[in-house]
């Protein structure tokens, strides 16, 4: 049985479009091998031997809805670790949500595609480390339901923790590090909400309610810039006044002509909405 099925060019290009409507992701021309490959496993997965026949399935089969988060699911960059670029979690913490809560107020944190679940857990174990855990709403999402089966199990493989980002102290009181694993402590578990979320879809981003905080981070470096102003605009929609929207730090909003407003403090750049 052929274990790689051919893309042409004109299939390439009605697969690429799909998936910038769907999930976002931007693949150029270079790519279409690399798509091909990833295409081919769902698509024989799924008992076709024809590309073409995959993409009519997806695109007008009542039963293709399945078959579309299997193939989200290969296609989504998983790429994430505990403590990753700790600092701006750290500032969003102690410099965004602790003033908040000691003016009598109950921040909204939202970590935005979130992938398996370790950066809304790192902000846990900084809000648990400052006494805010229980005096903050935290949600989390993706768009992946693996990922965020994986993330609801709170049990990762040895690779999310990273060595380019070793544990801080504190980490011994929330994580159980073991050779083949590392297992979340069920207080952070408690405090998290998690929920499937498209950045592209508008409704269901307003769904989710206002935030004080925003973390979508190295997110945006994966949509064409006409998707990324869409989700940005997106997310701007879901700060509340005054509220700052956190990005990866190699990412810039800048280009993209947001009304949000840049900021620095602690050496961490964010954006702010301003209040009305």
């Amino acid at each position: 049985m052929t274990s790689r099925l051919p893309i042409s060019p004109q299939v390439f290009a009605i697969f690429s479009a799909l998936i910038a409507e769907k999930i976002g992701i931007h693949y150029d021309a270079g790519d279409r091998e690399l798509l091909g490959d990833k295409l081919s496993v769902r698509a024989l997965d799924a008992g076709f031997d024809s590309l073409l026949d995959y993409y009519y399935f997806l695109r007008y089969d009542p039963a293709g809805v399945a078959e579309l988060d299997a193939l989200i699911d290969a296609l989504v960059v998983g790429e994430t670790y505990f403590f990753r670029e700790l600092a701006q979690l750290e500032v969003a913490v102690s410099e965004l949500v602790a003033p908040r809560v000691a003016a009598g107020g109950r921040p909204r944190i939202w970590s935005a595609a979130c992938s398996s679940g370790e950066e809304p857990f790192t902000i846990a174990m900084l809000l648990a480390e400052r006494g805010l855990l229980d005096k903050v709403d935290l949600v989390a999402s993706d768009i992946s339901p693996r990922a965020l089966s994986r993330a609801r199990a709170g049990v990762f493989g040895p690779r999310s923790l990273r060595s380019n980002a070793p544990p801080p102290p504190f980490a011994s009181r929330w994580l159980d590090v073991a050779p083949d694993r590392v297992v979340v402590r069920p207080e952070l578990h408690a405090a998290i909400d998690w929920r499937r979320i498209n950045l592209l879809d508008a409704p269901g981003v307003s769904s989710l309610g206002r935030f004080d905080v925003i973390v979508c981070r190295n997110v945006l470096i994966y949509f064409h810039d006409n998707t990324a102003r869409w989700v940005v605009s997106n997310l701007a929609g879901a700060l509340a006044a005054g509220g700052s929207l956190l990005v990866g730090v190699s990412e810039s909003l800048l280009r993209l002509g947001t009304a949000l407003s840049c900021e620095e403090r602690g050496g961490v750049f964010f954006y702010r909405k301003t209040a009305q």
